[in-house]
């Protein structure tokens, strides 16, 4: 109690005063920090319960908004290494009960469109992909068979896990490449694990395992072949089921809206034309709708936090009437006593905000190194999670510090 009271002073009015003035009290900036720092140090554990009920809940707000933050920067990132610009042309739903197809030599009429640099083809091929001739039919693994253009990689932007991609020599012969997918599925991680599969009804040599394609995920599922391969072992006739399309991207939406009728002139309605990026984008619209699940999970632990800040001022309020009431008595006013109750409500927000930015910035920075993402900590989460700790310290404190100040010095004195 001594030490508390050291912060108060008294004015003693010089022999020149009135005789009738009383002494005024007053309290500066430092002595209202002293005085709230001692009331929340008398109650350490108290008081570490309550700030880590915003700490929590600040560490989640931040978080969540660094995640979302470095998570959009690595997609961002990835969209710009694969392009926005790759469309993908395939047959639609026809009127009739024929099932729409894309015209032959829709290719070579695409590739006629001024703005279009790159051009390929894939059609899908009937047939089963095993290890061996032993496996009874049926028994697919989900994988398909794609006979596709040289330059497939290429318009993917595509890489290899290891062994090579189709070219102009091997593309004639019985070789495949596997898609990501695929090949796990086939339990093969490497060209050198199993050289031969049984496609169809012929031994293929497995040259080549791809990476991941973000913007074709159907091609990881698949065994491909080069056209030459599939016209000698699979009597393909040449047609096309699906066009890759890569165009200067300033001019990606004027090809867009001409591809339909220029592939197929006489029914534009039977072509599907998409761009492939739109499924990346779709995934962040995804990510923003958890972000805001998470925030409002946030928003919740910081309400927690504010009541548990409010509970424990009010318990103060009850439990230090006696020195309340002895405040008063040697001239401490109604304003004194609730700025003091206030601003040990802040301290214990702020202090809890705080460790919870730090919190949820080490947080976003452990998880985003283990992704591999840009570690992004938006300055808009900060700033919330400040406002946050002042908003929720001042409201959590406001009753407790009005019980306080209204609350009369005699019957502080005599209830204790």
């Amino acid at each position: 109690m001594a030490e508390l009271m050291t912060a108060w002073k008294i004015k003693v009015p010089n022999s020149s005063s009135h005789n009738g003035n009383l002494p005024t009290s007053h309290l500066t900036f430092i002595d209202i920090l002293k005085v709230s720092v001692s009331g929340l140090r008398t109650r350490k554990l108290r008081s570490a319960l309550s700030a880590l009920g915003i700490t929590i809940g600040i560490a989640a707000v931040v978080g969540v908004l660094g995640l979302s933050a470095s998570g959009n920067a690595d997609l961002i990132r990835e969209l710009d290494s694969l392009g926005t610009n790759l469309l993908t042309v395939e047959a639609g739903q026809g009127f009739g009960s024929d099932e729409a197809s894309l015209p032959s030599g829709a290719a070579p009429m695409v590739s006629r469109i001024t703005p279009v640099y790159e051009v390929a083809t894939v059609t899908r091929i009937s047939g089963q992909v095993f290890r061996n001739d032993l496996i009874q039919d049926g028994r697919t693994k989900g994988i398909t068979i794609i006979a596709s253009d040289l330059n497939l990689l290429e318009s993917q932007r595509g890489s290899m896990k290891n062994g090579s991609f189709l070219n102009e020599v091997n593309s004639t012969y019985p070789v495949v490449v596997l898609g990501s997918v695929a090949a796990e599925r086939l339990g093969i991680q490497d060209v050198a694990d199993l050289k031969l599969l049984w496609i169809g009804e012929e031994w293929f040599s497995v040259v080549g395992i791809m990476e991941p394609l973000p913007l074709a995920a159907d091609l990881d599922r698949a065994a491909i072949i080069g056209y030459a391969a599939a016209e000698e072992y699979f009597s393909h006739d040449g047609e096309v089921d699906t066009i890759y399309i890569r165009a200067y991207p300033e001019y990606v939406e004027d090809v867009r809206s001409v591809i339909a009728a220029t592939v197929n002139p006489e029914n534009p309605e039977e072509v599907q034309v998409s761009r492939a990026s739109d499924v990346l984008e779709a995934r962040a619209v995804a990510n923003s709708t958890f972000t805001n699940l998470f925030m409002g999970l946030g928003a919740v632990a910081l309400l927690v936090g504010g009541i548990g800040i409010a509970n424990v001022m009010v318990i103060a309020v009850i439990e230090r009437r006696s020195e309340i009431g002895l405040r008063r008595a040697i001239g401490a006013t109604k304003f004194h006593i609730a700025i003091q109750f206030i601003t040990e409500s802040l301290l214990l927000a702020c202090v809890g905000g705080s460790l919870g930015i730090i919190a949820g910035m080490i947080v976003t920075t452990i998880y985003a190194s283990t992704q591999g993402w840009y570690i992004v900590i938006p300055q808009s989460a900060i700033y919330i999670g400040i406002g946050s700790s002042i908003l929720i310290g001042g409201v959590a404190g406001f009753y407790p510090a009005m019980r306080a100040a209204n609350m009369s010095p005699t019957e502080a004195l005599r209830s204790n």
